[in-house]
């Protein structure tokens, strides 16, 4: 049974329509990620099927006794009206377990002081309160709270001093632990790490409710969602599988469509040659049918599109277009028909990057390199080696130094220490996320311009227009003053003007913030092609996995080099993170066998130990059952198994959490031990 239901929904403003024939399902434990231009309404979806906007057609039904949690893509206006701290509000989500609680405790004292007739009450309520996690809803707010960024120091943070980006994070933990039947997400990654991110990744793909996701984010859909909804103007499609599985599909969809058109097309063209032949004769009635059923076939495609006759027959099209009738005569519907044009691809961002000349084979090499602002180093790093066509991928959280260190590659920053060196033949393009070269009282139009003078390409006003048109500036769009455009524009802009360079080494700083992921796809598909060298610096793991040829990581003041692509890294960072784990497995195996030797001689102690080894050996295991679902987990990737991917998730969260409970049960063993 489905959760959600929406029928022939759309959106109006005016004679605009953001998008209108959508019929979807949410079916019960159902991953859904929709994508799309911006523009297309994918927020403005999200709010209707939430119930918080209402849309200018059709209906959205929610199945009976189910509960739904909306995340806004900012959430700055959130707990306005609420006077708790950080952790408060997590606990208000648990308020009935609390009460719960409140009664246990009352009822023990009453029962220590006597009162045996609460007994039976007392186990009942006990049992109650066990079956809906009140021994663990305190460990659930501290995981979600770590997993979200949330350090324990800013716990008693009143909610009114939190930014937007931290009230957006406050209010994405507590529908976490709130768990409704059906989770809308915009943009939950806006405000995250790369660390939150994956903490999260692994959340929604073991959770038991359903969830729908709108993000930029390639590789989180990849990671969390099962069905992919395409929007377009005239509706939604559905593909089944991950955002990966959904590429590979949507080819071939395209091709079907034109075939579905053209196979429309000369059903028509047949009908309207019989109806030109037989209205002026004795088959006039059955022409006039025919004319009847050709205007509906044709109001079916150009209101509904070709989506509308690929799964029905036409005898289901022709009720629906009933009361949309037109009294076409025989002149108007062969115009008509004549009208009809195949599906179109939305208009794709064209960029061209081709290097004006070939650099030297080595393009980078640092030595010793410090890097920084006098008096305040930021970080270390690793002797590095940067060749031509490779492309080397910087990461690490925010405020690491990564754009400290594309200024030290330019030379706007001196090493500290060390020394960096450049290759010869370098033309060095910059794309800052920023966007701050560009002047914001320019149009866009003039802006570009200038760029043409500084470069010294001698182009037209009508060239200029021309050029903007492949990174989708039309019309009117090219007066915009540069203060005036959204996110999304300015990146177009500043990629317009990168391009012009001819440059052969890119140093590319967050190039996909603000681009929607037809455009993230487009510029994808260029650095592929790039006959030059690639520095990137970005959040988007599945840019980052398609484009690197090195990982360098920067973190906890170090630049670390891992030669290897993306993939190759992860496997390498799970590899240290077990030896990391086994090694204190070790540690604790040390600690307990000096444990029990410095207390033989302790009846109470010998207890402790015992009960610490039984621990011991469900530790081992869950370790031992954790591994094998690891490389089965593997296995299950690289065959494309979606299914078993999903089963083995939940197998392996829940020998994790049980391997999580044993580890602090053995803690708390050992704490009493050295008491």
């Amino acid at each position: 049974m489905s959760i959600l239901t929406a029928t022939n929904i759309g959106q109006s403003f005016g004679a605009f329509d953001v998008f209108r024939g959508v019929n979807v399902s949410i079916p019960n434990g159902g991953k859904i990620g929709p994508v799309g231009p911006n523009g297309i309404g994918k927020t403005t979806l999200l709010l209707i099927l939430a119930g918080i906007a209402q849309p200018s057609a059709g209906s959205v039904r929610i199945a009976r006794g189910r509960r739904l949690g909306y995340l806004r893509q900012e959430a700055i206006e959130a707990f306005a009206q609420r006077e708790n701290t950080v952790y408060g509000e997590m606990l208000t989500v648990f308020a009935g377990l609390r009460d719960q609680q409140r009664r246990l405790h009352e009822m023990e004292e009453a029962i220590a002081n006597g009162d045996e007739s609460l007994l039976d009450a007392y186990g009942a309520l006990q049992d109650e309160f066990a079956q809906a996690g009140g021994y663990d809803y305190e460990v659930r707010i501290q995981r979600t709270l770590d997993g979200l960024g949330f350090g324990k120091e800013q716990w008693d943070m009143p909610l009114a001093h939190l930014s937007g980006g931290q009230k957006t994070r406050a209010l994405l933990a507590r529908l976490l632990l709130e768990q409704p039947d059906l989770l809308i997400l915009d943009e939950p990654t806006n405000h995250l790490d790369v660390d939150a991110i994956e903490w999260l990744e692994t959340t929604l793909r073991n959770w038991q409710g359903a969830v729908l996701i709108v993000s930029h984010d390639r590789y989180f859909l990849d990671r969390t969602v099962d069905h992919i909804w395409e929007m377009s103007r005239g509706g939604i499609e559905v593909y089944r599988g991950n955002y990966s599985a959904y590429l590979m599909q949507r080819q071939e969809r395209w091709e079907e469509h034109n075939m579905l058109f053209e196979r429309a097309k000369a059903h028509f063209d047949k009908e309207m040659a019989f109806i030109k032949a037989n209205i002026p004769n004795g088959a006039l009635d059955q022409a006039r049918g025919k004319l009847k059923r050709l205007t509906r076939q044709v109001m079916a495609i150009e209101q509904l599109g070709v989506m509308a006759i690929k799964d029905k027959q036409w005898s289901e099209i022709a009720p629906m277009m009933e009361s949309r009738e037109a009294p076409w005569g025989v002149a108007e519907a062969e115009q008509r028909v004549k009208a009809l044009t195949p599906p179109a691809r939305p208009p794709q961002l064209k960029v061209n990057l081709k290097p004006a000349r070939r650099s030297g084979n080595r393009i980078l090499r640092t030595h010793g390199l410090t890097a920084g602002y006098p008096g305040n180093p930021l970080f270390t790093a690793d002797d590095i080696e940067l060749w031509r066509m490779e492309c080397a991928a910087l990461i690490g959280p925010n405020g690491a130094g990564k754009t400290t260190f594309l200024k030290t590659i330019m030379g706007e920053l001196p090493p500290l220490k060390g020394k960096v060196e450049l290759g010869a033949s370098l033309e060095i393009g910059y794309f800052a996320q920023a966007h701050d070269a560009l002047n914001s009282d320019n149009t866009v139009l003039e802006e570009l311009l200038e760029h043409f003078d500084r470069l010294g390409k001698d182009r037209s006003v009508g060239q200029a227009r021309n050029y903007l048109v492949a990174y989708l500036f039309r019309g009117d769009d090219i007066y915009k003053t540069i203060n005036l455009l959204s996110g999304g524009e300015r990146a177009r802009l500043a990629l317009a003007i990168l391009a012009l360079r001819g440059a052969n080494f890119l140093l590319l700083d967050e190039p996909t913030n603000h681009l929607d992921i037809p455009a993230q796809e487009v510029l994808q598909e260029v650095l592929e092609r790039f006959d030059g060298t690639v520095l990137l610096v970005s959040h988007d793991r599945y840019l980052v996995d398609h484009l690197a040829t090195q990982i360098w990581e920067l973190r906890d003041g170090r630049l670390r080099v891992f030669n290897g692509p993306y993939q190759a890294f992860l496997a390498d960072r799970e590899r240290q993170t077990q030896a990391a784990r086994q090694a204190a497995a070790q540690q604790r195996a040390e600690a307990r066998q000096q444990d029990r030797q410095s207390r033989k001689q302790d009846n109470a102690a010998r207890k402790r130990a015992q009960q610490a080894a039984q621990i011991e050996a469900q530790i081992h295991h869950a370790e031992k059952m954790l591994e094998t679902l690891t490389r089965d987990l593997e296995m299950a990737g690289r065959n494309g198994a979606f299914d078993k991917i999903q089963r083995l998730s939940a197998e392996y969260a829940a020998h994790q959490g049980k391997l999580e409970t044993l580890l602090a049960e053995w803690e708390k063993v050992a704490a009493n031990g050295n008491d």
